[in-house]
């Protein structure tokens, strides 16, 4: 048997060589590789002592001879491919190991200049990688350190790699050398936000117990180049496995996190916030957004932008939580809530989710919806007040209800006071039905809606909405006018000796 290796990455070489060798499998390794494991002590055989060619052009052109593809693509049953080999003194190879230049880890550093970008685009060892896979009747294809153990393992058991997995490489291998072609390609077109050919790739973090139902499978994939990702930097203290629902109920609490640098509290059930608030300190953060609405809080998703507290971290353990995630947690607090052993608890090590010029996918019959993601925080600037004179205070109330509200499934309705939500009206078809939730919410749970604002993710068509909230004495409406009915919406602000802001900009979340 006998064993190409090529790779940047030599985690796990030495082990995999050393057992390779001991298996009698003849090893011929590439430049780097070749002297890695020399200084070892594991004898290979250089790549130019069979092509007969030195390393050219500072080691560009290395394995990109017929000598080497011809010894991987030779087709074993047929004789006219044996019969080349045999004239031209070929030996063929039964293993191609190769891992690549990585590429995506180096354009994902700051201030990385092209140049050293394209020298991270590999050519020799994706041609390998294609070959062997291309004849995986033949040859394995071993294209990452994690293929290593259960290889070896194979070829200690029977000398020889299966059919299957043999195909179940090359399957692996061309997932591999696709998305390191996407992620070159995405990288050339970063300047254009809509190429003609999308090619976006994601690798799989874990597997899911099941999806959004029980009978449907699921597993979680972070992109391929993503700075950031809902689970990077994450570690699970205590609970069962992450659900489908739980990732996406945290994806939504995160965002609505990341607007707000003031201690925050947010609570989400269903990818739809039932309770922000924000505070002096985490605690009462904590108090007053599950507050705001207590029953729909049972079973949420709490996420939290300063550390626990043993005092707070006894309060939690007292509520159904499904997942709580926070930048860190005191013993105390720790140790209490792992009492609860349903719920999930994440500690955040990154502390800002952040990643400037992703996408948003939306998966549609036969094709995908792309967009880019909302990600602006939205403050003062553009906005016009087009009735009535507001306090600070008034402003703080608006603005927070604005943030919350571009996180509220469409048609959204966000009625907020003393910087918490007391309401929220969300994915109603009629605007006015979703105004007329969040005033019942605010009743049913106690709070009062006078001197409250009002946040709409979109215009106003008509006045009824409006008439219906100043109706409850609130005094404050956001939303991003537009409608041919504006004057007729300012107006009955006006009467109402109401303040009303256009934003100018809507924030539709479908």
């Amino acid at each position: 048997m006998r064993a190409l290796i090529s790779v940047y990455d030599k985690g796990g070489l030495e082990e995999f060589a050393r057992g390779l060798a001991q298996l009698d499998v003849e090893l011929v390794a590439s430049g780097g590789t070749a002297t890695f494991l020399n200084k070892l002590g594991i004898h290979v055989t250089p790549v130019e002592e069979l092509t007969e060619v030195p390393e050219l052009l500072g080691g560009r052109v290395k394995t990109l001879h017929p000598r080497i593809h011809a010894a991987i693509l030779a087709r074993r049953d047929r004789p006219d491919d044996t019969a080349a080999l045999d004239e031209h003194e070929i030996e063929p190879f039964d293993l191609v190991c190769v891992n690549l230049y990585p590429f995506q880890d180096v354009v994902s550093r700051r201030a990385v200049g092209e140049q050293d970008a394209v020298e991270m685009i590999d050519i020799g060892g994706p041609a390998m990688l294609r070959a062997a896979a291309k004849n995986f009747a033949h040859v394995a294809p071993v294209s990452s350190p994690e293929q290593y153990r259960d290889v070896l393992t194979e070829l200690r058991s029977g000398n020889e790699l299966s059919l299957e997995t043999r195909r179940r490489l090359a399957a692996e291998t061309f997932a591999v050398t696709a998305a390191y072609e996407a992620a070159i390609a995405g990288w050339f077109s970063g300047t254009e936000n809509f190429p003609d050919q999308f090619l976006p790739a994601f690798r799989k973090e874990t597997e899911l117990a099941y999806g959004e139902n029980p009978h449907q499978a699921a597993a979680y994939y972070s992109e391929v180049g993503a700075r950031r990702h809902l689970l990077s930097r994450v570690d699970q203290l205590h609970g069962r496995e992450l659900s489908f629902n739980n990732l996406n109920d945290l994806s939504a609490a995160r965002l609505v996190a990341r607007e707000f640098e003031l201690p925050t509290c947010v609570i989400v059930k269903h990818a739809n916030p039932c309770g922000v608030a924000v505070s002096g300190s985490i605690e009462q953060a904590y108090e007053r957004a599950l507050d705001a609405d207590p029953l729909s809080a049972y079973g949420g998703v709490v996420v939290l932008n300063r550390p626990v507290s043993e005092a707070l971290g006894e309060r939690l353990a007292e509520q159904f939580i499904e997942v709580l995630f926070a930048p860190g947690f005191d013993e105390a607090a720790l140790a209490k809530l792992k009492e609860k052993p349903g719920t999930r608890i994440l500690e955040d090590r990154e502390r800002r989710l952040s990643n400037p010029g992703e996408r948003d996918y939306r998966r549609v019959l036969g094709g995908l919806l792309v967009q880019e993601r909302d990600w602006d925080v939205d403050d003062r600037e553009g906005m016009e007040v087009v009735c009535g004179s507001p306090t600070e205070m008034a402003w703080g109330d608006l603005l927070f209800a604005w943030r919350v509200c571009k996180h509220v499934t469409s048609n959204a309705i966000v009625l907020a006071r003393d910087l918490r939500t007391i309401g929220i009206g969300a994915g109603q078809m009629s605007r006015v039905d979703a105004v007329r939730i969040a005033l019942e919410k605010a009743r049913e749970h106690g709070h009062s809606t006078a001197g409250a604002a009002l946040a709409s993710d979109a215009f106003f068509p008509f006045a009824d909405g409006p008439q219906l909230a100043l109706g409850a004495d609130v005094t404050g409406v956001i939303q991003p006018g537009g409608s041919k009915r504006d004057d007729e919406v300012i107006e009955v602000v006006e009467r109402a000796g109401a303040t009303m802001i256009f934003t100018r900009r809507r924030h539709f979340r479908h």
